[in-house]
């Protein structure tokens, strides 16, 4: 399983370093769901940001201007019109099985957490490209498929063009 440090080693020291989790405990308890520790640590150790100025990932604290608890519940509601659903492997929302919509990329990638169909098994990473009617399944946790990414692996999403020089963040405001 990925871990922060090895994503630290690849991408640089964070500094948002959260360590209040009253945001978490706040949009857990509107979902109705635990976000996997992963995504609550990483988010957590970098906040809102963009990662080689492709992908965007946000945290939930209310005070900032990209927050995860409103890009999850606009996007929510977005996957699930009739429009858009079709593009999905599966339903997005907030029951086991699935995909809640946690962070897109500048190439109009999305990514999403598949909720586990019970309370031992573990998350997954599922990537929608918007020029292609079928999602992506990645058989990892979020960590783990951040971690392929940073190395530019191919996890639907490739970071090799994006960051030649090497994996890169920047805060969101």
């Amino acid at each position: 399983m990925a871990t922060l440090p090895e994503i630290q080693a690849l991408l640089g020291e964070p500094r948002f370093n959260w360590s209040d989790p009253a945001p978490w405990i706040e949009l857990e308890d509107e979902l109705g769901i635990e976000f996997p520790a992963d995504f609550r640590e990483i988010a957590d150790a970098y906040g809102s940001i963009t990662i080689n100025g492709q992908l965007y990932l946000e945290h939930p604290a209310g005070h900032l201007l990209h927050s995860l608890g409103r890009t999850v519940r606009e996007n929510l509601e977005f996957w699930r019109e009739e429009d858009m659903a079709p593009f999905l492997p599966g339903p997005a929302g907030t029951n086991p099985g699935e995909l809640l919509p946690v962070a897109s990329a500048m190439t109009g990638e999305w990514i999403f957490l598949r909720i586990p169909d019970g309370p031992s098994l573990p998350w997954r990473v599922v990537v929608q490209e918007m020029d292609s009617p079928a999602g992506t399944l990645h058989e990892m946790t979020f960590g783990e498929w951040l971690l392929a990414y940073l190395r530019g692996s191919d996890v639907t999403l490739c970071s090799r063009n994006s960051a030649p020089d090497g994996p890169f963040f920047e805060p969101l405001p």
